[in-house]
């Protein structure tokens, strides 16, 4: 053994080098203060984030318009917030044979609190038929806790163009693997005529009717998108239009209206 003292890996300063090493930690800084300063413009001027962006999740759709969520509440379980809420409905309580997804089950509520939520994406790994994703909006701020908790309505993918509202039955002859196979690519006639005869005035009735007859291309999945830009004075009016109806539900929750499990009226 050797009383060789010990001589550090790192190249040793120069003098020069020791002078100006009290301020060596600012030459970012100095090197930025002679640059041009980009300011992003939000919110009168909207920048999406990168496709894979942990954003609002969304409930998905089937193509011909029935809901991909089943009800199961896996989501729920795999949770480690406990920012979800899930009850499920059966099928077959819904008049003359209509669905609101393939199979037998639904999500008749669905909650998801974003006071909550960390955003992980464990409860889209537990989705057994990919029914919940994440979109790349992350406007979520809001004047009230009620309005920080967002219903099934909230979450539902919008529907595409050629897509038939639901409830209405399943593709005829099918069951739901063949929905989870992605074998339905739209609606159907007698899906078309079922709609017809019990909610003639659906609004989606037209377009879904061009699909089924092959006058029109099947529709293609919609996702939540950010809120498109706005000026000042836009922006504004819009902040004031939510902040008014987030005081009402507040309001309506303190004055004894029946709220929800997650607090919506």
């Amino acid at each position: 053994m050797t009383d060789k003292p010990y001589e550090p890996l790192r190249p040793k300063k120069g003098p020069i080098g020791e002078l100006l090493a009290p301020v060596a930690g600012f030459g970012v800084t100095f090197s930025a203060m002679f640059k041009p300063t980009v300011t992003e413009q939000y919110p009168r001027k909207k920048t999406a984030p990168p496709k894979r962006y942990h954003g609002r999740h969304q409930l998905n759709r089937y193509p011909d318009g029935l809901e991909k969520c089943i009800g199961c509440e896996l989501c729920a379980w795999a949770c480690p917030a406990d920012a979800i809420y899930v009850e499920g409905g059966d099928n077959a309580d819904l008049p003359d044979g209509a669905h609101m997804s393939p199979g037998e089950r639904y999500g008749r509520v669905y909650q998801i609190n974003y006071l909550r939520c960390i955003f992980c994406g464990l409860c889209i790994e537990a989705c057994p038929t990919r029914a919940l994703t994440m979109t790349n909006d992350y406007e979520l701020a809001g004047p009230t806790r009620a309005g920080m908790i967002y219903e099934k309505q909230d979450l539902l993918a919008p529907l595409a163009e050629g897509m038939l509202a639901a409830p209405h039955p399943m593709v005829e002859g099918t069951t739901d693997t063949e929905y989870y196979r992605g074998e339905v690519t739209g609606p159907t006639r007698e899906q078309v005529e079922w709609v017809r005869t019990h909610r003639p005035d659906d609004p989606t009735l037209d377009a879904a009717a061009d699909v089924a007859d092959g006058k029109a291309p099947p529709p293609t999945p919609r996702k939540h998108e950010l809120r498109p830009s706005q000026d000042r004075a836009e922006a504004t009016r819009a902040a004031a239009t939510r902040s008014n109806v987030d005081a009402r539900t507040e309001t309506q929750g303190a004055t004894g209206v029946a709220l929800t499990p997650g607090g919506r009226a």
